[in-house]
């Protein structure tokens, strides 16, 4: 009956365990009934897995043990696939300016692959073949062991020599590489670290293998104004002195567009304009967040004549009330700025 289970997968007799584990994994990527159409796909992958089953499962452990563990946990009888590999996966990193990753946009990325060698059609071997000797035993076939007798080489089975027909394009390898464009979506709201999943865009399978997945990884580059903290947009704007003093219209920029605001009079000097909502876009879960304008209050370098008299009356007119308009200049007049005349003293 073992003999009929080696058989099925195509081994010999004494075929090692893990030998037994590739001859698996191949006739099932070849046999499931998912990706064979043939009318007795389903027959052979069923008798492939029986097999596979015997001649790995414990002897303490029996079949009805088996199929009772596979009734509790719900497993369908096609998750043996899971235990079909899969070729490697790729990660990159994916560089985007900010409004690339806050907005979305379509990307074209080029990716460096393996795919296998047309020489030898992935199979590393091509060309004459060329005899080389055993490098464990020297060519000798036999090796000795702990009693001081010789016993056959397990690397070259005895022979003392194997015969190679090595690729002269691959080396042997059975791949090659090849560049590869891709055109991706980037959904909006990505940040730094965020990673997009391209299944089966990694290094290709062949018939025991899926392939892998590409992972890319976003990378935002410096942008000349917006500073990104979370999913805050932060940035510093100069803004006349005499509009924070007088307060009014303002129209700061946003990622998209520019937009009006309306500033309360207050004094001339630097304060933090928060917009909520109009920072970085959200995404699932994750809310937008806020725009933090930092406004930084720049005085007049130059006025001409006209301007020059149009403060001074200004300033004439708010000393009227120096304690309300410069109460900083009251103080110091009322403390300082005011000689008090001293009493003569008169004498008798």
């Amino acid at each position: 009956m073992s003999e009929n289970h080696h058989e099925t997968l195509g081994l010999m007799p004494d075929a090692p365990a893990e030998e037994i584990k590739r001859a698996y994994r191949r006739l099932a990527m070849r046999w499931h009934p998912d990706r064979n159409a043939a009318a007795d796909a389903a027959e052979r992958f069923r008798a492939i897995r029986a097999a596979y089953e015997a001649l790995t499962t414990p002897p303490s452990a029996s079949p009805a043990e088996d199929e009772a563990e596979t009734a509790a946990s719900g497993e369908p009888e096609a998750a043996a696939e899971a235990e079909v590999p899969r070729a490697p996966d790729i990660r990159l990193n994916l560089s985007l300016d900010l409004e690339a990753a806050a907005l979305g946009s379509r990307q074209t990325i080029t990716v460096i692959r393996g795919k296998a060698c047309p020489t030898c059609e992935g199979s590393g071997e091509a060309g004459i073949s060329r005899t080389r000797f055993c490098d464990a035993c020297h060519g000798s076939g036999r090796v000795r062991n702990g009693k001081q007798g010789l016993s056959a080489c397990a690397a070259c089975n005895g022979k003392g020599l194997f015969s190679e027909r090595i690729c002269p394009d691959c080396h042997g390898s059975g791949r090659e590489t090849a560049s590869v464009n891709l055109e991706i979506a980037v959904p909006p709201g990505m940040l730094p670290g965020d990673e997009l999943r391209l299944a089966g865009q990694g290094e290709p399978g062949d018939e025991t293998r899926q392939n892998g997945d590409l992972f890319l990884t976003v990378v935002l580059s410096d942008h000349p104004l917006f500073r990104l903290e979370g999913r805050n947009l932060r940035y510093a704007m100069p803004v006349s002195a005499l509009l924070l003093m007088a307060g009014g219209e303002l129209r700061v920029r946003t990622l998209t567009d520019w937009e009006s605001v309306t500033l309360d009079p207050g004094l001339p000097e630097a304060r933090e304009l928060i917009l909520p909502g109009k920072g970085y876009p959200g995404r699932g879960p994750y809310a937008a967040g806020d725009l933090i304008v930092a406004l930084q209050p720049v005085f007049p370098q130059r006025i001409g004549k006209r301007l020059r008299k149009q403060l001074l009356e200004l300033d004439a007119e708010l000393a009227e009330d120096m304690a309300t308009a410069y109460p900083e200049i009251s103080a110091w007049t009322q403390a300082f700025g005011v000689a008090k005349k001293r009493k003569k003293s008169s004498s008798v």
